[in-house]
């Protein structure tokens, strides 16, 4: 018996092609496109897949999306920012009761147990909420996230600016005549730590009121995976945040810079400008990283520049004052802190 056809059957995963100047029995047989399939012989069209569903890569059958986050079970990133969020967290709280326990020693003193005490209990809270990072996002979780590490990294640089500014007025109060003496105690600085935190926590309820943040399944992204993560909701909110918290940390960069040669031994302007260059280096680097990823790769490069700033701060502000606490206890004296003895 005599074939109808010109051509080869198209097999599953293929659809007919219809030859331009040819008869219709003749045809080519074309790759199903993108996102569809056929699952028998000489299909005339391809099926789409459903929007939770991907071809195999015989595109004979559809096949679910992989969910893709930041897994516990899956990812090594997850295990390394769970290790280091905790050595962190541990330090602080261990440099926080090492400060309690030396709270009426010179050094203490000289640098304002209260805002110290902010300080730490703040960079705390900072590394211990990268675990809302961490895990299948939820809309709870999403709401969380981005408040527990913008306030009390708000907290933490508004307490570093208020000692910056307290460093820089008992540097003019020094001069003759000077009127910044008035200003000299802890009014003023636990003034402005509070005054500046309230405009951080004034825009998270506002944020959180509006336009909150939810969890969002991207389909689209990236073929064959759905990219569960946070959707910001207000989008202006979520960048009023990072822009606030380096308008703080620019101000505190410049006003420590300013005075950094100070003749005391002790010059805590010079640790402010470190670490404050530090948190600006590493946003900066960031927002471009952070923009051209997708997925739980941004979330990784948010959670890196979260534990890396806080990181610094801690190492930059507070390692000075351990190294004297446990290893030179001589020079933890008030003549010290007034420069009679160079460090």
């Amino acid at each position: 018996v005599p074939r109808g056809q010109c051509s080869e059957e198209c097999l599953p995963g293929f659809r007919k092609s219809v030859r331009e100047g040819y008869h219709p029995c003749c045809y080519n047989c074309a790759p199903c496109s993108e996102g569809e399939i056929s699952n028998h012989s000489d299909s005339e069209l391809c099926k789409k897949c459903p929007e939770n569903k991907w071809p195999n890569n015989a595109k004979t059958i559809c096949i679910y999306k992989v969910n893709e986050y930041l897994s516990y079970e899956e990812d090594i990133l997850v295990l390394f920012f769970s290790i280091t969020s905790v050595i962190f967290a541990t330090t602080s709280l261990f440099i926080l009761g090492l400060f309690f326990l030396f709270r009426n020693t010179p050094i203490v003193r000289a640098n304002n147990w209260n805002l110290s005490f902010i300080l730490l209990l703040s960079l705390i809270l900072s590394f211990l909420s990268v675990f809302l990072f961490l895990g299948r996002p939820v809309d709870i979780t999403c709401m969380l996230q981005q408040i527990t590490f913008g306030i009390p990294f708000t907290i933490s640089a508004s307490s570093i600016l208020a000692k910056t500014i307290m460093v820089f007025i008992a540097f003019k109060a020094t001069r003759p005549g000077s009127s910044c003496r008035k200003w000299v105690g802890v009014k003023l600085p636990n003034t402005v730590m509070l005054f500046c935190s309230s405009i951080q926590v004034m825009n998270c309820i506002l944020w959180l009121s509006i336009s909150p943040p939810f969890q969002e399944y991207d389909m689209d992204s990236s073929p064959g995976k759905i990219i569960i993560q946070c959707n910001e909701g207000s989008v202006s909110g979520f960048y009023f945040m990072l822009g606030y918290m380096g308008f703080l940390a620019a101000v505190s960069f410049v006003l420590a810079f300013m005075v950094r040669t100070l003749p005391d031994s002790f010059n805590e302007a010079k640790y402010i400008t470190f670490s404050m260059l530090v948190f600006c280096s590493v946003w900066i680097a960031m927002i471009p990283a952070y923009l051209s990823t997708r997925g739980k790769y941004m979330v990784a490069v948010e959670i890196f520049a979260i534990l890396t700033s806080s990181a610094g701060i801690l190492l930059c502000m507070f390692s000075p004052k351990i190294y004297i606490l446990l290893l030179k206890p001589e020079l933890n004296t008030r003549g010290t802190m007034l420069g009679k003895i160079m460090l």
